[in-house]
């Protein structure tokens, strides 16, 4: 009978593989997703200029609602969601990195 809460060192290779081989798309998600957020700013001043003749109040009230802006927060939603993917499978891996410390060390003191 196996104990299904033993890591292999298997295992532990995909998950370091998987680091090493998905660090920069993460990097990349990671730059994409503070590159949205921040233009989202860039944005609404661009179409709070469109409505320069209104008052600010107005002008953000159109900015808001402009399609455009809309169209941007999609963008950003896909931006973490891509992010965010990347975070907890990192984290995941990671976890699991620890936990075989753990029981490599666990081992070894039962040695």
């Amino acid at each position: 009978m196996t104990n299904r809460s033993f890591i292999t060192d298997e295992e532990i290779d995909k998950a370091l593989d998987y680091l090493r081989d998905n660090a920069r798309d993460a990097a990349q998600a990671k730059a994409n997703r503070v590159y949205v957020e921040e233009y989202r700013k860039v944005l609404k001043a661009k179409l709070m200029k469109e409505h320069g003749a209104m008052s600010a109040v107005l002008q953000e009230r159109e900015a808001y609602s402009d399609d455009r802006y809309v169209q941007h927060l999609e963008a950003i939603r896909e931006a973490v969601m891509e992010d965010e993917g990347h975070r907890f499978l990192r984290a995941a891996a990671d976890a699991k990195i620890e936990a075989w410390r753990t029981q490599s060390s666990n081992t070894r003191a039962r040695v």
